[in-house]
């Protein structure tokens, strides 16, 4: 019997219809079977200030840091702000990572889809948000890397893939993630 193991995914633009949360829908309908991907909200997550750590935790960052403890692994689906990830996404790794000795990311397998209407595909917010999952110890798939340059060309009306090559990539991106979840998940 197969192993369903619980992906949560990270969607790093806030924006109504972005282009990272018709990614992660994408790719949560084209999960393949042993994976079940899940959004992990991280709009309403205070600005982490380790001040209040000390003192009465907003319920948001008491939630959030259930819900990312609770999955085996972690997707994280980016924009490209000023070539690295988005402020929200980045204090939604600080609310996750403390206080110190309480790191919710730790040991998690991960893999990062980064995008952009330009033609780089987010390259440089990829690369730097994988700098800080090496120091929150999370195994991060190294290959296929996923850079949607020109996403605004590939979404079509519906949000899926409009080409096939596009279809097939996420298909194979997801397959490999599913066993490099399979290879660093904890037993």
């Amino acid at each position: 019997m197969e192993t369903t193991r619980r992906v949560g995914v990270l969607v790093g633009s806030l924006r109504k219809g972005a282009f990272s949360r018709r990614i992660a829908e994408v790719l949560i309908e084209m999960a393949p079977p042993g994976l079940t991907l899940e959004i992990i909200e991280i709009g309403g997550l205070p600005l982490y200030d380790p001040d209040i750590d000390d003192g009465a935790v907003p319920a948001t960052w008491v939630r959030f840091r259930a819900e990312v403890a609770a999955v085996d692994a972690v997707l994280f689906v980016t924009p490209e702000y000023n070539r690295s990830m988005s402020a929200a996404l980045k204090n939604a790794l600080d609310v996750g990572s403390r206080p110190y000795g309480s790191n919710a990311w730790a040991g998690k397998p991960a893999a990062v889809v980064s995008i952009s209407p330009g033609a780089m595909g987010g390259f440089g917010a990829n690369h730097h948000l994988r700098q800080s999952l090496v120091f929150l110890d999370m195994p991060t798939m190294q290959q296929p890397e996923a850079y949607l340059g020109h996403v605004d060309k590939l979404l079509g009306a519906a949000g899926g893939p409009i080409d096939a090559a596009t279809g097939r990539f996420l298909d194979t991106f997801l397959a490999r993630f599913a066993q490099w979840i399979a290879t660093n998940a904890a037993a």
